[in-house]
């Protein structure tokens, strides 16, 4: 066969066919070539643009705008890997602009959004049921902003990266109220405190405490405070740091104000030996830090410390959490004082207290009253005082020596003469203690109670009883 134009034919080829093409125009459904991606919706030259939907093999999956071939406008997305669901705007298939979002583990967000992220202004409700409304920058709080804790604590201040740092004001649900300055989601710097027991502290704050908080009670005075019998005395009170400064950045803090007596006195000290209890007295004696214990021992408060109508102290349920939460404080006025004559005194009760004033307080016009019923006073006989040489012999102990009985407070002599109840305390010694009432206690912790012995001298005396050197009490 003769070859045509010098050429031979090349042999014929089966002809292939073309991978599916997407839609051009109008209403179709693609799957691509990975089998990944599914659309149905519509399509405009070639691409998809208007209403669609995108399905992903995973089970995520796209409902709403498309622009060009890209997710744009409004819509709403579904993803399997997280459970969580968006509607809103989205720019080149990411959710940017106003929307919600909705999380599987709870809570949801409804605000600004930039590549997915919270971003600007937004409300935000975590699994918590807490509540964030203000300024987002990259997912996180930051800027402005007020939160309610779960707690039922608001904050409203600044914070960074999503911790409280700035300044702010934090509204506790126990009715406490801090504002100042935040740092890493705690007090810290100059800011002001003040506390639902009353108590207000304005100063510096480092790593959330109070930088010049009061560490103790100091009663000011004479390491023995001597008053003579029947006279009133005044007690100065300051809170002090822990380096002895004045805690003047501390106010409203309640002190209040008890007193006891020697449980077991010994005759070198005071005619009163010791108070005999009745069988019914159960009252556990209180250690002090002078070597010796004592019982309560009524005290009469001028009535101009009356408190304020309504004050919690009143309340019989206060009164119960003090005697709870210091037992030095417990069973004081239970035992009414006699009044003294033109009734200027009243006695006390669990409600004796003071407030403190930039770390001060004084308790003004003090008078120990008569022994109440129940408290029987015995004394030593000088003669007894002679016969033992002021010193036990031949093992002799001091509760071998025979006292006598004092009149009783109120009755009639084996003679048959009238005896008057006292109205002063006995010679001898005594304590007064200063305990931390605040309730509820300021940042969870009351101050130690603090001590003052207190001796009582006979009018006329000039000093107290010289206690011989080798006297058991003297050496001890």
């Amino acid at each position: 066969m003769a070859a045509t134009g010098g050429r031979s034919a090349a042999p014929l080829q089966p002809r292939r066919h073309s991978p599916r093409r997407p839609p051009r125009d109008g209403y179709g459904v693609y799957v691509y070539p990975n089998s990944f991606f599914r659309y149905e919706g519509e399509w405009k030259g070639g691409k998809k643009h208007g209403h669609g939907k995108l399905l992903f093999k995973d089970g995520s999956y796209y409902e709403g705008e498309f622009v060009d071939g890209e997710i744009t406008g409004e819509g709403y997305q579904h993803w399997a890997w997280s459970g969580n669901n968006y509607s809103g705007q989205f720019v080149l298939g990411e959710p940017q602009g106003h929307g919600i979002m909705k999380y599987k583990v709870g809570g949801y967000y409804e605000g600004e959004l930039f590549h997915g992220l919270r971003e600007g202004q937004g409300f935000l409700e975590d699994q918590d049921g807490q509540v964030y409304q203000g300024s987002f920058h990259d997912n996180k709080r930051h800027g402005r902003g007020q939160m309610i804790f779960k707690n039922g604590d608001k904050y409203e201040g600044d914070w960074v990266r999503d911790q409280r740092q700035g300044h702010g004001v934090l509204h506790c649900a126990d009715g406490s109220t801090y504002e100042g300055q935040w740092h890493s989601d705690v007090f810290s710097g100059l800011g002001s405190l003040a506390h639902c027991s009353g108590v207000t502290y304005c100063g510096m704050f480092i790593n959330g405490h109070p930088a010049a908080q009061a560490k103790k009670i100091v009663v000011l005075g004479p390491e023995v405070l001597e008053v003579f019998q029947g006279s009133p005395f005044t007690l100065n009170v300051q809170l002090q740091q822990d380096s002895g400064e004045l805690a003047t950045s501390e106010s409203g803090r309640t002190l209040k104000i008890s007193a006891g007596v020697r449980y077991v006195q010994l005759p070198a000290y005071s005619e009163v030996s010791f108070f005999k209890m009745d069988e019914d007295h159960t009252e556990t004696p209180i250690q002090t830090p002078f070597g010796f214990q004592c019982i309560s021992y009524p005290l009469s408060l001028p009535t101009s410390w009356g408190l304020e109508p309504g004050s919690a102290l009143e309340s019989a349920k206060r009164d119960s959490e003090l005697a709870q939460d210091s037992g030095a404080c417990r069973g004081q006025g239970d035992t009414p004082s006699t009044l003294p004559a033109g009734g200027r005194y009243e006695s006390s009760s669990p409600a004796a207290c003071q407030r403190v004033q930039q770390g001060c307080a004084e308790f003004a016009d003090i008078l120990l009253g008569p022994p109440p019923p129940g408290m029987q006073p015995f004394l030593f006989l000088p003669s007894m005082l002679e016969k033992t040489d002021s010193k036990p012999k031949g093992g002799q102990s001091l509760q071998d020596v025979v006292p006598t009985v004092q009149d009783p407070l109120k009755g009639t002599r084996p003679d048959g003469t009238t005896v008057e109840p006292s109205t002063a305390a006995y010679v001898g010694e005594y304590v007064v203690m200063i305990c931390d009432a605040t309730t509820p206690p300021f940042l969870g912790h009351r101050l130690p109670t603090a001590f003052k012995h207190l001796r009582v001298l006979a009018k006329g005396d000039s000093q107290w009883p010289h206690v011989p050197e080798d006297h058991p009490e003297a050496l001890s």
